[in-house]
């Protein structure tokens, strides 16, 4: 006899994945024949607890070859859990989250989320494109600020080399601005985008903009208020929404707020301990030893404490609903581990508050459903505070299965995010194979890597080696607009665009020089996806087909609907059976009964 437990198997756990407050949960171990020969259980006990230290044990009652408990969720919050077999050891997670018997459990989780928890409708199913502003597009020039160096040779190479001082200063500007990516929103609309998130656009010292100078003001070389009215405007009418980047942990040392170099005219928390900003910021010895976002002292960090401050991000007039009202449909944030819980739950309110459907979307680079920040675990999808969260473990899962053409870690993958997160956080999610903080991903299928910047500097691929990385990368691309979340296309990526770590990965866009292919290969994803099969990919559920080590085909369903996707990632050839006639939507052939999945193949297959 065996014992088997799969928490993503109903019916071994009644309700899968992230439960709402006040729901019940069936828990049923099964024995079954085979295994370990002579093995089986008198009694089972399911143990649960929370991080407060509290543990629950409930008997489990014998049925037959089974055995079941029905627990009850009355609070929002986290539970771990696992199976106690006697002296005969315990179930606890193993491998795809399936039971194992063992005496040293690994536990699994139940996320309990408030019962109310919604998360946008109208980002589900879509496709979203970010943009780093200064790189993007180009029309007209503005007046750069005496401190910005604004760059005649647009595709040029980005500074990357310290100062005198050792200080890479981020001056170098190529002048992007929101009527550049206004004047595109026509090409983004053929590329099936719905949702555009732009890299901070407030006024900043640096070309990134991280370190913001005033919240309340466009860059000037980006353009004004009014330019991004025209921009939210303008794409509305596209049926494409804006997101901004959020960036509340930390400002500019030479900003309104800190003032460190006197250049606004207000009294700055450097300036004076009379500043009526004094209180956002942490002084260890006043004025030059201060608190700021990873040591880095030109990002003076922010005390989210500060009464003032949380008026200034959250009020009637604050940050967060200036720019709603301003046609917004979002933030992300920037550093969201950064950010305390009651300061999350106070942006999500003040954001709902200003328009329930605006989008709450945070970096978080772990599972974010049970993270420790600081030794404290962090709340982030329980209802009161994300919507979603950048998914950085999905990506690694996919670049992982592309380099190596092993499935082992993108299956662990979602089969985590299937168990831990809400349904709501799931369909929302921020599907990147590459940021403005990751190398571009052309260039890490490429495989060609470097030691240092001077190297990253000059370092292109080979035409063989891109032309495998493009092979790889539209595998990949079939995975990210396929899996639950929303695929995210980081500006340029298909248009063939490579780069390394920063600043080489945020390059001017190659209006002149597009892979045309890779374009049309990503407008035919974004079409299936958004046009063909919305309803599928908006929410419907993800059941594994079929894995080998090179090899997965997986489903998304919906009512009657169903989607099947394969990638065959090694030289090997399998045939697959099936009833019915099945289109393959990438390349329009047709197939009936039968399927021939060729090595290093992909497809998309719904009825006919």
């Amino acid at each position: 006899m065996t014992l088997y437990y799969d928490p993503l198997n109903r019916a071994c756990k009644s309700q899968t994945g992230a439960v709402a407050r006040g729901s019940e949960i069936q828990f049923t171990v099964y024995e079954r024949e085979g295994g370990e020969e002579g093995f089986s259980a008198d009694a089972c006990t399911l143990v649960f607890w929370q991080d407060s230290g509290a543990v629950f044990s409930f008997p489990m009652k014998r049925e037959e070859s089974r055995f079941t408990a029905t627990v009850r969720f009355h609070k929002i919050g986290l539970y771990f859990y696992y199976f106690s077999l006697g002296d005969r050891g315990c179930i606890g997670r193993g491998k795809l989250r399936r039971g194992e018997v063992t005496h040293h459990p690994e536990s699994w989780q139940v996320t309990v989320f408030r019962e109310d928890y919604e998360t946008p409708t109208w980002l589900k199913g879509g496709v979203m494109y970010q943009i780093f502003p200064d790189r993007f597009c180009k029309v007209g020039d503005l007046a750069p600020k005496p401190y910005q160096s604004l760059r005649p040779d647009w595709g040029g190479q980005p500074s990357f080399r310290p100062n005198e001082f050792g200080k890479v200063l981020n001056r170098d500007f190529f002048g992007g601005n929101l009527e550049g990516i206004r004047s595109k929103l026509g090409y983004l609309e053929g590329l099936g985008v719905t949702v555009i998130y732009l890299n901070p656009i407030f006024e900043a010292y640096s070309n990134h903009r991280y370190d913001t100078g005033d919240y309340l003001r466009v860059d000037g070389l980006l353009g004004t208020a009014e330019d991004l009215e025209a921009l939210t405007s303008e794409a509305k009418k596209r049926g494409i929404r804006i997101v901004l980047d959020g960036v509340f942990n930390h400002t500019g040392d030479d900003s309104r707020y800190f003032n460190k170099f006197g250049r606004y005219d207000s009294l700055g928390a450097y300036q004076s301990p009379d500043s009526p900003y004094a209180d956002w910021y942490n002084f260890n010895h006043f004025p030059d030893s201060y608190d700021s976002w990873w040591g880095i002292e030109t990002l003076p960090a922010v005390n989210e404490q500060s009464k003032s401050y949380q008026d200034f991000i959250f009020g009637e007039g604050g940050v967060l609903k200036t720019w709603l009202r301003r046609g917004i449909s979002g933030w992300r944030l920037d550093v969201a581990d950064e950010l305390p819980d009651f300061f999350l739950k106070k942006l999500r309110r003040a954001v709902k508050e200003e328009n329930p459907e605006a989008l709450v979307l945070g970096e978080v680079w772990e599972d974010a459903s049970n993270k420790i920040s600081y030794g404290v675990r962090r709340e982030y999808l329980q209802g009161d505070e994300l919507d979603s969260v950048m998914d950085y473990p999905l990506k690694d899962g996919i670049v992982h299965y592309l380099l190596t053409g092993n499935t082992a870690l993108l299956r662990e993958t979602l089969a985590m995010l299937l168990d831990n997160y809400p349904k709501q956080s799931l369909d929302t999610l921020m599907n990147s194979l590459g940021t403005h903080d990751t190398p571009r991903i052309l260039t890490v299928l490429g495989g060609k890597h470097c030691e240092n910047k001077e190297e990253m500097a000059v370092t292109r691929l080979s035409e063989e080696q891109k032309v495998r990385a493009k092979r790889l990368l539209r595998m990949g691309a079939v995975l990210q607009f396929t899996l639950p979340g929303v695929p995210c296309i980081y500006y340029g990526d298909e248009a063939g665009m490579e780069g390394y770590m920063d600043p080489f990965c945020r390059g001017c866009f190659p209006w002149d020089n597009i892979d045309e292919q890779l374009l049309s290969f990503y407008k035919t994803l974004a079409n299936i996806r958004t046009r063909r099969l919305g309803d599928v990919f908006a929410d419907g559920k993800y059941r594994e087909i079929f894995s080998e080590e090179a090899c997965i085909v997986y489903a998304r369903e919906k009512d009657e609907k169903r989607v099947y996707v394969y990638c065959n990632n090694s030289t090997q050839t399998y045939n697959v059976k099936f009833k019915g006639s099945f289109l393959e939507l990438i390349t329009g052939e047709a197939f009936e009964n039968h399927l021939t999945i060729p090595p290093y193949s992909y497809g998309i297959l719904a009825r006919k």
